[in-house]
């Protein structure tokens, strides 16, 4: 007991809106569906656990994150809630110590025993048809300055950490249990192929139709982490855990849930760190700043980005040093910081020519291509052409020759290089080019899970303002409103245009 409020615990039973006796009794009723019916939690103990910072002996933290899940219908962990004992402490850059926000980073053997928590408590929502909403994503530069000590040192590999009795006591919270026991490489290999099956069906259709698979997946492979495997073994069976928590992060950015997606970001640096990937714990990491970008968080994203590109390593490749430098350049366009975007492009771009190929990328890297290159160029200059409307040639240029190479397996891609040239046409004052390319990619939308993609659409529509009284764009505009998804408002139905 810390005899210190547990603020964390305070805040989220504030906004619970139960009373300490209510608590205590849903303790009790939860505890014994969970297997636990011996429990006896009265109010008082409620009080020590929220006022005095006592931490309940498991199965009670469990319990309570189980229940605030459900009652907030949005994933909250132990970790959210205060409840982790042996806190970890970090330095900041420049000096101090400040206690890392969310438990980042946490212990190494912590790592499967989060990513299991975490995925239960996700699939629990999912199960219930409850929406994750509610909760706020990290500021970029608290994220940063908790992992990058982290980060840079050598990570404790599985052969190298301590061997416990009860590995990695990675007991998934709620009500599934995965009894961890040996993998071989054969199964090692049928997960790394179900990661690409994954992934492609992603990249072609949006992350709705599949991220509970992938959260489900994540799951298993976090109870079989608790088993301690060969080196060689445990080392691959963390990259997987890193590639589906990377691929459950885009899906869950891809249909709204920003604080899921970010944690799974954070989670997958954690599982390719543990796997000795730096590169792909960089990748993980520019994840979530293109996400940041994504949501009008562009000093955000630059944060994550000297992280992402600091800490992958020197054994980067350059095509991945060329992708960090596209979503930094994005970042910074967003910010109306022409020169400095130019000037990343370039690096950019040299990179990309550089890397002979003599070395196979990881399967990682591999959707990024020149397509992608160029999308992410029209991507960087369509947004600076809302600064300086000159770049919007630029933006048509890129876009151009970004369609040019696309294949329908990057359909979401495809949609995404359609919005750029249509709004780099409206910019550029050619409606008409701007209706055709505008209706292409309403044409492929209906096809694709992505609510990106409509939120893109939203930017474009906005500069249909100025062209309202053209019949064409006129129609257009109407058929935006009839295309875009519903949501509930206060005066019933609003497409939100």
């Amino acid at each position: 007991m810390s005899g210190e409020p547990n603020t964390r615990l305070a805040d989220l039973f504030g906004l619970a809106g139960w009373s300490k006796g209510e608590l205590a009794r849903l303790v009790n009723k939860q505890a014994a569906a969970m297997g636990h019916p011996q429990l006896a939690t009265d109010t008082s103990r409620v009080r020590r656990w929220i006022d005095m910072g006592e931490i309940p002996r498991d199965p009670v933290p469990r319990v309570l994150a189980a229940l605030f899940t459900e009652r907030l219908g949005r994933v909250v962990t132990i970790e959210d809630l205060g409840l982790v004992r042996h806190g970890r402490t970090g330095k900041r850059q420049g000096g101090g110590s400040v206690e890392h926000p969310d438990g980042v980073p946490w212990a190494p053997e912590r790592t499967a025993a989060v990513l299991t928590e975490f995925t239960g408590m996700d699939l629990m929502l999912n199960r219930r048809g409850l929406v994750g909403a509610g909760a706020v994503l990290a500021a970029g530069s608290a994220l940063s300055s908790a992992m990058y000590d982290w980060l840079h040192t050598d990570p404790a590999l599985a052969a190298d950490a301590p061997h416990l009795d009860d590995p990695l006591h990675a007991d998934p919270a709620g009500f599934d249990r995965y009894e961890a026991a040996p993998i071989g490489s054969q199964e090692i290999e049928e997960l790394e192929r179900s990661v690409e099956v994954f992934r492609a069906w992603d990249a072609a259709r949006g992350g709705g139709l599949q991220r509970k698979a992938v959260v489900g997946q994540l799951n298993e492979v976090g109870g079989m982490l608790a088993y301690r495997h060969p080196p060689h073994l445990q080392r691959r069976l963390w990259g997987v855990a890193a590639n589906l928590a990377v691929l459950a992060g885009w899906m869950s950015h891809d249909v709204g849930l920003e604080p899921t997606a970010q944690k799974y970001f954070v989670i997958a640096a954690h599982a390719a760190r543990e796997g000795g990937d730096r590169p792909r714990a960089g990748e993980a990491l520019s994840r979530a700043a293109r996400q940041m970008v994504h949501l009008g968080r562009p000093d955000d994203a630059l944060d994550l980005m000297k992280l992402a590109q600091s800490g992958s390593g020197e054994e980067v490749l350059p095509r991945t040093r060329a992708m960090f430098h596209t979503i930094e350049a994005w970042a910074q366009a967003s910010m109306g910081k022409g020169q400095a975007m130019r000037r990343t492009l370039g690096q950019a771009e040299d990179l990309f020519v550089s890397d002979r190929g003599d070395v196979p990328p990881p399967s990682w890297m591999q959707l990024f291509n020149e397509a992608d290159l160029y999308g992410m160029q029209a991507l960087a200059y369509r947004t600076l052409a809302e600064f300086e409307p000159g770049a919007a040639a630029h933006a048509q240029h890129f876009a151009d020759k970004a369609l040019a190479l696309r294949v329908e397996a990057q359909q979401r891609s495809k949609i995404f290089d359609f919005l750029s040239m249509a709004s780099a046409c409206f910019i550029a004052d050619d409606p008409e080019q701007a209706d055709r390319f505008a209706r292409l990619a309403l044409m492929s939308m209906g096809q694709n899970s992505s609510r990106r993609t409509w939120d893109r659409l939203r930017q474009m529509y906005r500069l249909t303002a100025e062209y309202a009284e053209y019949p064409k764009i006129q129609e257009l505009r109407e058929e935006i409103k009839l295309a875009l998804p519903k949501t509930k408002g206060r005066g019933g139905n609003s497409s939100q245009v």
